[in-house]
Order: structure tokens, then sequence, then C-alpha cells
């Protein structure tokens, strides 16, 4: 149902107030009556460009607001309009192919959507009973995500990493395969990213070819912070269009979750409320459930969502990390050093991770292969310092055995993107679960040991090498 207003005299598009406090984002207006109905939309200054979302209500006819744009320029005794509803933004297929800000207005320099339906942002997440309740592995063509780190359709992925280690890339791979193999559509939302990084993400896609099936959606780091708390939730109002109105599977990518915590924390202080552990809000976990909780599976479609996280000063016990750790079903860690080796992409298959990696989800055989790729890594890398000492001629034949496989099968795991072939000049290659486990069964039994490394490196399936 679009625009969701209840019939409420609250409600009243015409009444008015008027500004009684103004503290950074946070602003207390008082009304002549009852105020407006939490999350109202109230607009105030020269041309409504003053924008406020009722958050609570200090008393009867006060209410304390949240700013979505600067308050520069707000004075005390300002009128303060009730737009009669929540803050909305518009759905529907037109917005494929556009980038827009936290109101749903275009923010790519091409003409608004003035006849797209509009719909609240605060939805409710799917009814439990409208959910789906079985266990099924998200394919996305990557050979070293599929094999050792699976996605679950309907599940979130955690994907760390640093700076020039590949996110973009990988995130932009992940849409052009959702086109290819699940006729989806993907959403990618920025939270507090800076400037620059939008702008060349936008172009980086244009280039790629993957712009016309994604939606884009930006709370950038140099907005208030109620944009950037914000700019989620109208992300998934979008998201969920596609999930149950077009049936179709989305891809949710959100960079960076951290700051969607890191604005409710500038807000709460702002709202008086008293801090948490390490200053966090008190609210934590309910603003980060009421993001989630929103992401799921039903009989329709499902929205599968990719997260980077940003892990602060690397302290997993943090607890925006804990807290954002409860509702993750895999993890993607990229490595600086795999990237420094020409290892694309730079997924770190010993500390990735995903719970969809048991033999009753994935089978018996995916999870036998998995666990011995990840022994035999996991041997090798334990066995670098003894190369690296006394050389690999010192070695047992067994190791070396171990070494020669562990080396094939880090190649083996690299793979040609499609949104790179133009920078590289390899092909792209999608490659399907079952090839992907095949190459790495074939190498596991020494099939490739004659073989040069680099015979298995940068391929699709195993019958390319060469």
């Amino acid at each position: 149902m679009e625009n969701p207003i209840p019939s409420n005299p609250s409600r009243d598009r015409s009444r008015q107030g008027s500004v009684v406090s103004i503290r950074g984002s946070v602003v207390d207006v008082r009304f002549p009556r009852r105020p407006p109905g939490l999350y109202n939309r109230l607009t105030s200054g020269e041309d409504d460009g003053v924008v406020l979302e009722v958050i609570s209500h200090l008393d009867d006819r006060t209410a304390r607001c949240i700013s979505l744009t600067s308050t520069q320029g707000l004075a005390q005794g300002e009128a303060v309009r009730d737009s009669g509803g929540p803050l909305t933004v518009p759905v529907g297929d037109d917005l494929l192919g556009r980038a827009f800000n936290v109101f749903g207005d275009p923010i790519d320099k091409k003409p608004p959507l003035t006849d797209a339906p509009r719909r609240s942002i605060h939805g409710e997440p799917a009814n439990l009973a409208g959910q789906s309740v079985s266990s099924e592995v998200f394919g996305t063509g990557i050979k070293v995500i599929d094999v050792l780190s699976p996605l679950e359709r309907g599940g979130k992925a955690g994907l760390f990493g640093g700076a020039g280690v590949g996110k973009t890339v990988l995130i932009m791979e992940m849409i052009n395969n959702m086109v290819g193999q699940h006729e989806g559509a993907s959403l990618f939302c920025g939270i507090g990213e800076r400037c620059r990084e939008g702008e060349e993400l936008y172009r980086e896609m244009k280039e790629a070819g993957v712009l016309d099936h994604t939606v884009m959606i930006f709370g950038q780091m140099n907005e208030p912070p109620g944009a950037r708390f914000r700019v989620g939730h109208a992300a998934l109002t979008m998201a969920e269009y596609f999930r149950d109105d077009a049936r179709m599977d989305v891809l949710l990518l959100i960079d960076n979750i951290f700051r969607f915590i890191q604005a409710g924390m500038e807000v709460s202080g702002l709202m008086g409320q008293l801090p948490s552990r390490l200053g966090y809000q008190p609210t934590l976990g309910t603003e980060l459930a009421e993001l989630e909780e929103r992401i799921a599976n039903t009989a329709s479609g499902a929205i599968t969502s990719v997260q980077a996280v940003y892990v602060p000063a690397d302290d997993f016990t943090d607890p925006a990390a804990v807290h954002t750790f409860g509702h993750l079903s895999a993890s993607i860690v990229l490595s600086r050093k795999k990237a420094s080796e020409g290892l694309y992409p730079a997924v770190d298959p010993l500390k990735s991770g995903s719970s969809m990696l048991v033999p009753h989800i994935v089978g018996e055989r995916h999870y036998r292969i998995a666990q011995a790729i990840r022994k035999t890594l996991s041997d090798y890398e334990n066995l670098k310092d003894i190369i690296a000492m006394l050389g690999m001629e010192e070695l047992s034949r067994d190791d070396q055995r171990t070494v020669h496989r562990a080396r094939r099968l880090e190649r083996f795991l690299t793979q040609p993107f499609m949104v790179t072939e133009q920078f590289t000049g390899h092909e792209g290659r999608i490659v399907a679960l079952a090839e992907a486990l095949k190459g790495c069964e074939r190498i596991l039994d020494d099939e490739f040991s004659d073989r040069p490394e680099r015979s298995v490196y940068m391929i699709g399936a195993i019958d390319e090498a060469g």
C-alpha cells in the first residue's frame, strides 16, 4: 500500500509548531495541541529546506526531532510544519540505473521521478509466517566465495578489508553476476561514504555496464548524522519493492554498516541519552536489529545482503562489532598480502567462513572438499617459515607435495572478472559451484602436480588449464 498514513487527528497537515531549542542535529518543537506522531516528517525554514523527523515526545505538546538536513540558519521561534506522514522514498522499476539521497531525490543530474509511487521508509520486517525457513545457498559465480564461504539466500554477509584490496571490484562483480545468474536487481547503499568514493563507484559501475540493473542511494560523510542514520531504512524500502512487488531476488550492498551505528551514536548523545559501554547509544542493539531484520527471504523473493564492516581499532570485542556479527551468516575477509601476490579476488580462505558450510546444507562432498582445502592451505601456512629459512629441499616428500598442492589451489581460486576485462585483458568467467568443486578435488588428488602453477592461474573451470 502506497503512502501508509493512518487517519489520525494528530497528523493534520495544517498544524504548525515552533522551534524551542536546537542542539546540533536535535531540534525540540512545541505545538499548540498534541504533537505529531512518531516518525512524522516536519519541515521548516525557507522553501521548507530543513527536514525534521519526530523521534520522541517530551510532553503532551513538545516533540524532539532529528534533523535530516543542516540546521544552519534555523532559529528559536521559527515555524515548523507537520507533513502529516513519515519520510517517503520513490519505488518502482524506474529507479534502476539511478542514484538518490535519503529523501529519494536524484543526485545523478537526471530528471526527478515525478510519477513514481512513494512509500514510508519505516517498513515492518516480513511476517515470520511469511518468511522462508529453508536454508539455501546464494550462488555468486565466484569460486573462492562459493566453495569456502557460501552466502545464504536472504542472509547477511560481512565484507572485511582495508582500502585498495578489491572491495569495490568484488561488489561490482557480484552485481554483474546477480543480473546474469538470478535475473535480479542490485541496490548499493552508501552510509557515511566519502563523496569521492561514491562518485568513483558510480562512474566505474557505468563503465563496467552494471549500472542499469542497480539502484544507488547515498547518505554521504559530509551530511548530518540524521541522514546517515536513515539512509539504510530508505534503501530497504526500495529493496522490499523489488522483492515483494516485482518478485525478484535482490542483492543489497551496504558500505559501511559501522557508519550507521556511528550516526546513531552521534544522535543519541545530542538527545541526552545516557551512553552505554564505550560511549555507544543504549539503543544500539534495537536500532541495528530494526534495520537487519528487514533483510530476509520470503515466498516471492529474497534480499541478500553483503555489508562492508569496519572494526574499530581491530577490536572484535567492540560492542558495534559484536552486535553486527550476531546478524551475519558469512564473513569474507580480504587480505592485502593476497593482493600483493597478485591473487585476485584477494579473499583470505583461512579467515573467511560461513554458517552455511555444514554437510546438511551444502552436502557431504562440498563440505569434505572445503575442509581438505582449508587443511592443505593451513599446513602450507605453517611450513612457510621453514621454507623461508631452509628452503623447499629440507622438507619431507609429503610436505613438499602439500606445498605444491596448496600453491595450485591458491592459484585456481583466482578468477578473471567480467568487470575488469577492459583493464586486465582476461575474459571474465562465471564459474558454477559444481565446476569449482571438481577443479579443487582434482588438484587435491594431485592430478596437476606435473603441470606448472601458472596453468591454473586466472582461469574459470579446471578444463581450461593449459
